[in-house]
């Protein structure tokens, strides 16, 4: 097992935690913001000096990799780099989607056959989303999609789809189909990113400190058609 550092800046929210042998040990989490310039050293700060204390060495640090906030991801990888470089540690990336997945996944009583659609909000009617199945395989890439009554019909269409995440309120108007489904109050926490920051360490699925980026939703914003824009 491992001790792991998750940090995730990929909204206004910002949270940091500590997880050992798959459980929490530390949490730290603002809802105020966006303030992760001003919180987010403060909580690192914390994590460390619990560690420390309890004598507990780190095996790396994972961060929210996007989609996200450009100016929350880039504070969130600065951070964790400069961990990484300062204390010589691995860095693990956790797809923000995937990462949305986690609560609904443990808290939620979801369908066998059901699909996840985490979302970020973006502007006007537009979300940044991707469709997984219950082991969290990628049944549809990571996408900019424009809200609409047909836009994820053809999964609806054969089974059930829980939309949740900020993006979501902006289907409920848009999607009544009778396959749909809303959870509220599902917020990307670095507490959540254990499960997934400890397989991809496991799995050895670790990024070069030096040159890792994010996954910034300007990013898709440069790829969509101007029409859409």
């Amino acid at each position: 097992m491992a001790c792991i550092l998750h940090i995730d800046t990929s909204t206004d929210i910002c949270s940091v935690a500590v997880s050992e042998d798959s459980h929490v040990i530390f949490e730290q989490v603002d809802r105020t913001g966006p303030n992760h310039a001003e919180q987010l050293g403060t909580f690192v700060d914390e994590a460390l000096s619990f560690t420390d204390n309890h004598a507990i060495p780190f095996d790396a640090v994972a961060v929210s990799g996007g989609p996200g906030s450009y100016t929350g991801l880039r504070i969130g990888v600065s951070m964790a780099k400069g961990v990484c470089y300062a204390r010589n540690l691995k860095l693990v990336s956790v797809p923000t989607l995937e990462l949305l997945c986690v609560p609904v996944l443990l808290r939620e009583l979801v369908e066998e056959d059901a699909l996840l659609c985490p979302m970020i909000d973006a502007r006007r009617m537009e979300v940044y989303a991707g469709i997984y199945d219950r082991a969290l395989r990628e049944v549809r890439p990571v996408g900019a999609d424009i809200v609409d009554a047909e836009i994820y019909r053809q999964w609806l269409d054969r089974q059930p789809v829980y939309f949740f995440g900020s993006g979501a309120r902006k289907c409920m108007d848009a999607i009544s189909h009778p396959n749909a489904h809303y959870i509220d109050g599902i917020d990307p926490l670095a507490k959540w990113m254990q499960p997934l920051a400890e397989r991809r360490l496991f799995n050895g699925q670790t990024e070069d400190v030096a040159y890792y980026v994010p996954f910034y939703l300007k990013d898709f914003v440069a790829k969509m058609p101007k029409k859409l824009l």
